[in-house]
């Protein structure tokens, strides 16, 4: 099992009237971890890819790209509220499913752990993103150079409750 972890500062701007991140900054975090993961980081004059540039990252996300990637489905599950701190929140990503042109991002949003019993947990969620051939438009299939570099983070999706 592995995955990957990035911390995320908050924001003043994240915190809502009830003194807790709102929902729709919650999604931006998430966004920015998984910027953060899949895409690559520019490179500097000389060619070389800057440190802590993650091997997971290997989609081109510059102006001119030969692929772009399309949210297609997003579910969240909020745990509990999260307070703003200075502190980063950590951000856990795992990859809950490779399919022919999407991947199932998985995450879970918490404290950084500080005790044998673990962290805080106060999401967990889901981003279905499509790979899109941006010169037409249409989904293209995941590289075998993809596969390979994302199969090592493979391992059961998030489960989401559901009301009965």
């Amino acid at each position: 099992m592995a995955r990957i972890t990035v911390p995320v500062q908050l924001r003043w701007s994240d915190m809502d009237a009830y003194a807790h991140v709102n929902n729709v900054e919650m999604l931006r975090l998430l966004e920015e971890a998984r910027i953060e993961v899949f895409w690559r980081h520019p490179e500097g004059p000389d060619g070389t890819v800057p440190d802590g540039a993650r091997p997971t990252a290997v989609l081109d996300a510059g102006p001119g790209a030969l692929t772009s990637t399309l949210v297609a489905r997003q579910e969240i599950q909020y745990v509990r509220p999260l307070p703003y701190r200075r502190a980063p929140v950590v951000i856990e990503l795992w990859l809950g499913h490779l399919g022919g042109a999407s991947l199932d991002v998985c995450y879970e949003v918490r404290d950084a752990p500080t005790t044998v019993e673990g962290s805080v947990v106060f999401a967990v969620a889901t981003t279905t993103i499509v790979l899109v051939d941006t010169a037409t438009g249409a989904p293209r299939r995941l590289t075998a150079d993809e596969r390979a570099v994302w199969s090592p983070y493979l391992e059961a999706p998030v489960v989401i409750r559901r009301r009965a």
